[in-house]
């Protein structure tokens, strides 16, 4: 391989796992963090779960060696819709699936900064300090590559909004995210909702509110815990409560009376929860507008740099696409790159990107919006939901959609999504069968 200067800016996980990659090919790579390690890892909230589904994590494994092996996995998603308001509660469908793989959510900051770690002692160099458009001009200069991976903000506004990808144009979803101790992982959790007990995640949805979804996680000071992300709607009664988590212990509190209203079935185990002590930044509010950008941009002298990760598509977290395709992302850059060898044109990084929206940036998108409930999507959601509470192995295959979405570009019609849920069936049957 031709050894390239490359720059990465932004060293979330994204950024880290790119920089390492590259550095471990040979690469001279010099990544750009505005904290030192230490501070990314302790003195920031996590910016999700950054839960790998199926695929992205078999890929994930590719790119670095498993560094967590006694974080717990998940194995189903245990689904229940509700409709009416506190004390008049009624249960429109429910289905508890395996997945057809396993998943893992681990603390970003963890993972990142384990990665910057294994990049320094592969012999690449952290640069500590905020790049601004006029560094980032001098850098992309230096560089051979020159890569910004610094998420929805920072520097994303180099990169052009595509409006012919780009659906929404304001936050779909209210958020809060927060990690809690307290509850264990073994089969006495969650009994009330089926066999999957402390394996599976528990997705509650409300008809008018928004969604709840609660999962097993592995935090970098606690170790094996639960991940909490609620979902509420722009005009649901869920985002006053959400506007009044300014600390952990307030989104504790939160979290709870949600589910005390909402979904009292889970209560028992919810209560058990506990805040972190040990890290007062456990939990995050916000809002994303689903985004996707141009892949390439310039810098004030005209040197192209490439979008990477959450800069240059920008994903609504409820169908967890935005850690799992930056990964993927990474994976397929890290080869275009060896067989590129050097020279790398505007041309080139466009293309780059336009076959990752082609590969899974796009089917990542739609299963984005299929989740959220976007009306356009209601001809499929109305047979995936209703056919996964007659049968496990359409729940399995619509939750299959998070670890490999390329199936819903096929949905045109609500014959297709049939074809789909049929296929499903007979997978299922013939593997029965063997």
């Amino acid at each position: 391989m031709t050894q390239n200067r490359i720059a990465v800016i932004g060293a979330g996980v994204v950024g880290a796992t790119a920089a390492l990659v590259l550095a471990r090919a040979g690469h001279q790579v010099d990544l750009y963090t505005d904290r030192a390690p230490q501070q990314l890892r302790d003195d920031v909230p996590a910016t999700g779960t950054a839960v790998l589904f199926g695929h992205s994590r078999d890929v994930d494994h590719t790119l670095v060696e498993e560094l967590y092996p006694d974080a717990p996995l998940s194995t189903g998603m245990n689904t229940r819709l509700q409709t009416g308001e506190p004390g008049a509660l009624t249960q429109v469908l429910a289905f508890d699936p395996d997945f057809t793989y396993t998943a893992a959510g681990i603390d970003v900051r963890l993972r990142a900064h384990d990665r910057i770690r294994l990049f320094e002692q592969a012999g690449g160099t952290v640069v500590v300090d905020t790049v601004t458009p006029e560094s980032l001009d001098t850098i992309a200069g230096q560089h051979d590559l020159t890569l910004v991976s610094t998420g929805k903000g920072g520097l994303s506004g180099l990169f052009p909004v595509d409006e012919s990808r780009t659906v929404y144009r304001s936050p779909q979803r209210e958020l809060l995210a927060a990690a809690f101790t307290g509850l264990g992982h073994g089969p006495d959790v969650f009994t009330a909702r089926g066999h999957g007990a402390g394996a599976h995640n528990v997705f509650n949805l409300h008809t008018d509110h928004g969604e709840i979804w609660i999962g097993p996680y592995w935090h970098k000071d606690a170790g094996a815990s639960w991940s909490v992300l609620g979902f509420a709607k722009p005009d649901g009664a869920w985002v006053e409560r959400f506007n009044e988590v300014t600390d952990a212990e307030s989104a504790l509190e939160v979290v709870v009376g949600v589910y005390r209203d909402y979904f009292p079935d889970d209560l028992p185990d919810i209560e058990k929860l506990r805040v972190i002590d040990r890290d007062k930044r456990s939990w995050l509010r916000g809002a994303v507008t689903p985004t996707v950008r141009q892949g390439v941009g310039y810098t004030r002298s005209g040197h192209p740099v490439a979008a990477l990760g959450d800069t240059s598509i920008a994903f609504d977290p409820i169908a967890g696409q935005g850690a799992q395709t930056g990964l993927i992302q990474v994976a397929a850059l890290v080869k275009a790159v060896e067989a590129r060898g050097s020279d790398f044109t505007a041309e080139w990084i466009a293309d780059q990107f336009d076959r990752h929206w082609e590969e899974r940036g796009h089917a990542a998108a739609e299963v984005t919006r299929l989740f959220l409930g976007d009306p356009e999507y209601a001809f499929a959601a109305g047979p995936l939901f209703a056919g996964a509470t007659e049968d496990d192995a359409v729940g399995a295959a619509l939750f299959g959609l998070l670890s490999v979405p390329d199936p819903i570009l096929e949905f045109r019609t609500e014959e297709d999504v049939l074809r789909f849920i049929d296929g499903a069936k007979e997978a299922a049957e013939a593997y029965e069968r063997v």
